[in-house]
This record gives C-alpha cells, sequence and structure tokens, in this order.
C-alpha cells in the first residue's frame, strides 16, 4: 500500500507536495519521494528511504521548483526489497521526460517485464512493477510518435496500458511540458480522488489517494477517478478526461475501509468514519445475538483504527463503558508490516502500555480492525491479563483473514495467517483470549455499501479468496509465497546479525 499525489498549480508546488505526502505518511512509512516541473520543462527529483520529515530538508526543497509535480510515500510488497532505488516516483528520459509514481500491484509483472525487455527493447533497473508499469507506459507514448502530445495521444496510451496490465493499480504520471495524467485500473481495486481550488491566478488542480489531503491543503473535492478513466491537466490548467478501457466489476478494496484509509477521508462517495461506525454497529449486534448474557465491564480499543468500530460496538451494546486502556508509542511501524517475527514481537510491548486502572477486576473486551498473524492481539490480551483484567474477550472489526493479498497489501503467506485452517474456537485458544468474535463478511460489505448503494461488490480476497482479476491460481499464490519467505528469510539474517552485534558491544 502506497500513496500518491500529483499538484498543477500557477507557484511552486514543492511544498504543498511535502504537505501532502505528510498527510499520508499513513498509507508508507519505507521512503518517500517528490518530482517536480518548471517552466522550461526540466525535471527535479529527491527521493530517498525514510520518512518525509527525513527525506526532504530545506536544500532538497529549494531545488524542487516547479508549477507542476507528483509524490509518493512507499511501504514494501512481496518481492521488492527496500533501500532508495525502490523509491518512487520512477524516471524515464525517453520519450519527452515520464516520472511516475503508483500504488497498487500488477499481477502480470513477471511475464511484462520481459515483454518490456524482448519487444519494446527498454530496460529495467530494479524489480519493482512500478517501473515496469512506467516503462510500458513510455512504450505506448513512443509508438504514438508525436512531438506534441495531445490529450488524445495520452488517452490512447492508457487505454494500451489497460490491455497489458493486470491488477490493483491507481497512478500518477508526470509528463515534461504536458502536465500530470491520473489514472486507475479498470475494477477501481486501489483508490485515486482529484479536486480543484480557485486563486487570483486560476483554477489549481490535486490528484490524491486520498481525500483528506485535498481538504487540508485547501482544494475541494470533485470526485474520485473512475475505474478505468484517466485525466489530464495540463501544465496551464486545461482538464481533461475520459474512459480508458472496457467496463469491468467495480470491486474497491474494502480493506482500504477497515485499515488503511484515515477515517476522516471520503472514498468512492463512502465516508471511511461511518463505515467504521456501521462495522461496530454490525459486530455489536452479533454479540448481542450469540452472547445475550455476556458480562462484559468496558470496551477498550486496540489503537488507531479500530477506535471508531469500538466507540459504535460500545453505545450498540447498550452503552457499556468506552475507555482508552492502552496508549500509543506512535514512533513505533505498524507490525503486521514487519517482516521478522520476533522484530514483531518485540514491537508490540514498545508501541502499546496499559493503563492498569481500566483493565485491573474487570471483565474487557478489547477491539482490533482484524486479525492477520496474531501477534499483536496476543501480545496485548497478555498485557491486559498482565495489568489485572479478569476476563479477556477479543472482537475484531473485520472477518478472518484468511488468504493472502495480490494487490499491493503486503500481507504474509497463508502459513503464516493464524486464521487458516482454524475454527473461531481454535484462533481463541491460540491468542489467549477467552472467547473471540469476528464480524461477518456481509455485514463488513454492508457497512461500507450504505455509504455508497452503487457498489455492488468490494475486492474481499484476503476473507474469501476470490480474486476479481481472474487472473490468480495456486501456482501464482506458491510463487508469491516462495518471494514472501525469502523476504522473511533476509529479515531474519539482518535481525541476528543486529543482535550478535549487540552483544559485542555489551560484552
Amino acid at each position: 500500500m502506497c500513496g500518491i499525489v500529483g499538484i498543477v498549480a500557477k507557484s511552486n508546488v514543492n511544498q504543498e507536495l511535502y504537505d501532502a505526502l505528510t498527510i499520508l505518511q499513513h498509507r508508507g512509512q519505507d521512503a518517500a519521494g517528490i518530482v517536480t516541473c518548471n517552466k522550461s520543462g526540466r525535471l527535479n527529483q529527491r527521493k530517498d528511504s525514510g520518512l518525509v520529515r527525513d527525506v526532504f530538508r530545506n536544500r532538497h526543497m529549494l531545488q524542487l521548483q516547479g508549477t507542476m509535480g507528483i509524490g509518493h510515500v512507499r511501504y514494501p510488497t512481496a518481492g521488492s526489497s527496500s533501500g532508495p532505488a525502490l523509491a518512487q516516483p520512477f524516471y524515464v528520459n525517453s520519450p519527452y521526460g515520464i516520472s511516475l509514481a503508483h500504488n497498487g500491484n500488477l499481477t502480470n509483472a513477471a511475464k511484462l517485464s520481459e515483454e518490456v525487455f524482448r519487444d519494446d527493447l527498454r530496460h529495467v533497473n530494479t524489480d519493482s512493477d512500478s517501473e515496469v508499469l512506467l516503462n510500458v507506459f513510455a512504450h505506448e507514448l513512443q509508438q504514438i510518435g508525436n512531438l506534441q502530445l495531445s490529450s488524445d495521444d495520452i488517452f490512447q496510451a492508457v487505454s494500451k496500458l489497460h490491455q497489458r496490465c493486470k491488477g490493483a493499480y491507481a497512478v500518477v504520471a508526470l509528463i515534461s511540458g504536458c502536465g500530470v495524467v491520473a489514472f486507475r485500473d479498470p475494477h477501481g481495486i486501489r483508490p485515486v480522488v482529484f479536486g480543484s481550488r480557485e486563486t487570483e491566478q486560476g483554477i489549481e488542480y490535486m490528484v490524491a489517494s486520498e481525500s483528506v489531503a485535498l481538504d487540508v491543503l485547501g482544494f475541494t473535492l470533485i470526485r474520485d477517478v473512475a475505474p478505468g478513466e484517466a485525466i489530464l491537466i495540463t501544465h496551464d490548467g486545461q482538464f481533461f478526461s475520459k474512459q480508458c478501457a472496457e467496463p469491468a466489476a467495480f470491486t474497491p478494496c474494502i480493506f482500504e475501509f477497515v485499515y488503511f484509509a484515515r477515517p476522516d477521508s471520503i472514498i468512492d462517495g463512502i465516508s471511511v468514519y461511518k463505515s467504521r461506525m456501521r462495522m461496530g454497529e454490525h459486530l455489536a449486534a452479533k454479540i448481542l445475538a450469540e452472547k445475550p448474557d455476556h458480562d462484559i465491564d468496558v470496551v477498550i480499543p486496540i489503537p488507531d483504527t479500530s477506535r471508531v468500530s469500538a466507540q459504535s460496538l460500545a453505545y450498540h451494546l447498550g452503552g457499556l463503558k468506552f475507555r482508552e486502556g492502552l496508549m500509543k508509542n506512535r514512533y513505533i511501524g505498524r507490525t503486521f508490516i514487519m517482516q521478522g517475527q520476533s522484530l514483531r514481537k518485540k514491537s508490540v510491548r514498545q508501541k502499546l502500555n496499559a493503563i492498569g486502572l481500566e483493565f485491573q477486576g474487570k471483565n474487557v473486551l478489547l477491539v482490533d480492525d482484524s486479525i492477520v498473524r496474531g501477534t499483536t492481539c496476543k501480545e496485548i490480551i497478555e498485557m491486559a491479563r498482565e495489568a489485572g483484567a479478569n476476563k479477556v474477550y477479543f472482537a475484531s472489526a473485520a472477518p478472518a483473514v484468511k488468504y493472502p493479498n495480490v494487490y499491493g497489501i503486503d500481507m504474509p503467506s497463508v502459513k503464516d495467517l493464524i486464521a487458516y485452517g482454524c475454527t473461531e474456537e481454535e484462533v481463541a485458544k491460540q491468542i489467549g483470549a477467552d472467547w473471540l468474535i469476528y464480524q461477518d463478511l456481509d455485514d463488513l460489505t454492508e457497512s461500507c455499501r450504505e455509504g455508497n448503494p452503487g457498489i455492488q461488490q468490494f475486492d474481499c480476497s484476503v476473507f474469501n479468496g476470490e480474486y476479481i482479476t481472474g487472473d490468480i491460481n495456486s501456482a501464482y499464490l506458491e510463487v508469491l509465497e516462495k518471494l514472501r519467505g525469502e523476504d522473511n528469510d533476509k529479515q531474519a539474517n539482518v535481525e541476528d546479525e543486529s543482535t550478535v552485534g549487540l552483544h559485542n558491544d555489551i560484552s
């Protein structure tokens, strides 16, 4: 999962791109990058590993001159390493000078990489599918062969790209001397929105992964980029759009609403905040149906994503006490993204601390957005018992995660998913809960669909194993599992070497 942004303005966009990436930091903490274009068509770039605040210094900002630009925050997915070389946006100088940032995952990236090298005669430097996608786009533009690109030329290239690329992708691209292009895969799996604002010099436009970035920077949300649609904002502020792909089943990723998106965002016409409130309401109804004689004293969220659902759940359980019993250290990264199990377990204790007064002698219902590996919730349940809880119950605002994600969320292989092949009772025993309750999938989809009844289905593949793109089979998943296993081995080696070094220093 990554965050993308693009701005076409009447003055320098460097500061606003920086601010937008800071707002989207929750979508990726591995690396960040910005590319701007000045009036002469020269592209200026800065990207590196790390958080936005660490990648960009004053000297970098001064160099990022230009009235249009794009930015990216990254977190790594299976099979791709970390490091500055994988930071986006990526760039090719032929044709025109194109820079591109991408959120998602191409499921046919391996095949495309061969085609790009063998047929398109282009070279890819990294193992990133984003660089492959950039080269496909560049090739299709080069095939058109016009010295001055028109909107029709760009939309034709995007149409050709849709015919070649499969998977999930929300893209923003900067073409030197031309403008900013944004497009979305035909299923609309990954989100992207755009908006505008009036200035004395004229209208300015912004594209971003989430509407909250537009809100904070003073842009008015116009709408989402439609599945298969492309938009072009030229350097002088002209706006064009076109449907570039055949109609497909619109299936936005439901995990955006469960976990990734900020609650103050609106995605595909759905308020993330309201959807999470409805998740809590549905979950409360299930608890009352299955445990009408429950003895819950207090509802405590596992910060931060589950807070809204937990508040709603407590209210609909008859106004139970809702308490903030776990305090979060915001300088520790997301644990389920961490690849080494020992590092992940250690970070839970560094990340959260229990307030004993809220647990002592009480029957506590802990609420989380989802359960993936189970490591985090097991540690938290142990913390609750150590803090004096009488009984510890656990509720997940999402159904059981039983299948890997192939569309840009780096969830582990099935063998590391705690719910895979297990009953609810078996999972409860593994994490140490007195009882466990999951959200029903129908209730989850209804929680989101109520915000936009026009959406008939969502990508729920991590819950039901149904992959909407139709190109995922057991062979693909076996390769994916192998790649993720190699990633885990690399991380384990790094941890072992770090531990040895630490012991040597101490001794």
